[in-house]
């Protein structure tokens, strides 16, 4: 996998609050691929990778691999939110 990029910190947020309210997402990644889900919480590795958790048995996605993220929840406090190449400068 190519070196890890850092989300962008103020999208960060959006995955809090998914994981915070129990919000089940249709998660695109940016190879194309696409699931729904519940996140859990993220995670930071080591190797300072950080990574999505989920509830349903999947495995966890390296949040530079996430293209865009849109809750299925009736209500959620957000729509579709694109995360891909939206990366901290720091």
């Amino acid at each position: 996998m190519d070196r890890y990029q850092p989300l962008n910190c103020d999208l960060y947020d959006y995955l809090e609050i998914a994981c915070m309210h129990g919000y089940r997402l249709k998660v695109e990644l940016v190879d194309g691929a696409t699931f729904e889900a519940r996140p859990t919480t993220t995670r930071t590795a080591p190797s300072k990778e950080e990574f999505l958790q989920f509830a349903d048995g999947l495995d966890e996605v390296r949040l530079d691999q996430l293209a865009a993220i849109t809750p299925l929840n009736e209500g959620a406090s957000f729509g579709r939110v694109e995360l891909g190449n939206a990366f901290c400068s720091s």
